[in-house]
């Protein structure tokens, strides 16, 4: 019968309480992000209207006039630091197509121009919800997220938490694929 080498069993162990370790942050991580996520995937994006203030003069709006076409609806906050890294994304992405961004609970219009001229965030339109009213309709708990709607109004994909410009355009590609033609 050969025997171990001496110390193997405490490295085992030692690997397995680092798997059990990594295994546990997972998890946290995944029910953290169920828990964050709203509700409403697969469903018709509820209706809204409110004023763009990245304009020189707030500018009427209705998520109605963006029908016919892929949408990225995304809620963020000033006070959010993971918000803060993907605005500059956001804004990149409202270059190539129709983005429609909600700043939650970030003061009143003039603080959230105030932060998106200080953070140099241009070109992306933004409808400013201080008082959380908006997010609350769309059962949004925290921030960021982003709800991608075809064409119809649909609710095709919801995404939490800091995501890539590659992902939220293969997204926006698809929910372009998938609305019904006229």
């Amino acid at each position: 019968m050969s025997e171990s080498a001496p110390g193997a069993r405490p490295r085992w162990r030692r690997l397995g309480l680092i798997a059990l370790e990594i295994a546990l942050v997972v998890g946290v991580l995944l029910a953290a992000r169920a828990w964050h996520a709203p509700q409403l995937a697969d469903e018709n994006a509820p209706a809204f209207h409110g004023e763009r203030i990245d304009t020189e003069a707030p500018t009427p709006i209705r998520l109605a006039d963006y029908r016919g076409q892929p949408l990225l609806l995304v809620f963020w906050a000033e006070w959010c630091p993971i918000c803060r890294l993907e605005l500059s994304t956001l804004a990149s992405l409202a270059e190539d197509g129709p983005v429609l961004s909600v700043a939650m609970r970030s003061g009143h219009d003039a603080a959230v121009r105030d932060f998106l001229r200080k953070e140099g965030i241009q070109g992306l339109p933004v409808v400013n919800d201080p008082d959380g009213s908006l997010a609350a309709l769309y059962g949004v708990k925290g921030v960021p997220v982003a709800f991608v709607l075809d064409g119809t109004g649909q609710i095709r994909f919801v995404e939490t938490g800091l995501t890539s410009s590659w992902g939220l355009r293969a997204r926006l590609w698809w929910a372009g694929r998938a609305q019904p033609a006229p």
